[in-house]
């Protein structure tokens, strides 16, 4: 009899405790919503820097190619140049390896073209792109690079600058910095984390119109050389030393908080 009264304590021990990590793990639709607006009005209140990654789109042997003749619009018939604006972009280390880090909204060209170059590219050396760091003098920038509805190729634009790294991918003119970056694997989806060891059960990304996110992490391989943007004026040089920053729904930029000394 005691045996079997242990045996069923240890059971239902076993059961509660099951239950009791699917919570954790777990969390209602509802929570993880009010979870996901709180940090948003957070964010809102915090600075984000902003930066335009720039790569190669490979070319779609049906896509139209009537601006063949266009040296800066195409790159040899290889592909057609192309760029995204990200508000989510940071570094996450720098020893042992300088490595940054990303999201991208799916589905989107860059998400494509960034993954496609990971599979067919076996040299892990070889850059995949150039992350551009705007300055405050590029709000127009990340504008243009953030609407493809409105401007659907940005880098054929006469008055975007910019010149081509050492692969061959658009450095931004003007800008804050330039980090030539490799991707150490393909992108991870965010939607859910079946991909994270542990209890994760996948949970349906909701409330955005079917679209989701992909994080990327790559290897800063160089920091290139920015060249000036041709006739800028001089609040445009002045502004060209200071960072690019989104906040509360509006583009800033720092300053200095003054020395109690």
């Amino acid at each position: 009899m005691l045996s079997t009264c242990l045996s069923l304590g240890r059971r239902n021990l076993q059961r509660k405790s099951r239950e009791c990590v699917r919570c954790i793990a777990t969390p209602s639709t509802a929570d993880t919503e009010h979870t996901r607006e709180q940090l948003r009005q957070l964010l809102r209140e915090t600075a984000q820097s902003v930066a335009v990654v720039t790569t190669l789109v490979p070319s779609d042997p049906r896509a139209d190619t009537n601006h063949s003749d266009c040296e800066k619009c195409h790159a040899n018939a290889q592909g057609v140049y192309h760029g995204a604006t990200l508000s989510s972009f940071t570094s996450i280390a720098l020893d042992p390896l300088p490595l940054v880090a990303f999201s991208l909204r799916i589905p989107s060209r860059m998400a494509t073209a960034l993954n496609t170059h990971v599979n067919n590219i076996s040299n892990t050396s070889t850059a995949h792109m150039v992350i551009n760091i705007l300055s405050a003098a590029q709000p127009d920038l990340a504008v243009k690079f953030s609407r493809p509805d409105l401007h659907p190729r940005p880098l054929e634009d006469l008055d975007v600058q910019w010149s081509k790294s050492e692969e061959g991918f658009p450095i931004l003119s003007g800008t804050l910095g330039a980090l030539s970056c490799t991707l150490i694997s393909r992108s991870l989806p965010l939607g859910d984390l079946h991909w994270v060891p542990g209890r994760h059960p996948p949970e349906q990304v909701e409330g955005y119109g079917g679209f989701t996110s992909e994080l990327f992490i790559a290897r800063v391989s160089r920091v290139e050389r920015v060249p000036r943007v041709e006739g800028q004026t001089e609040e445009h040089d002045r502004l060209r030393t200071l960072p690019l920053l989104y906040h509360r729904r509006k583009y800033a930029t720092s300053c200095d908080i003054p020395s109690k000394s």
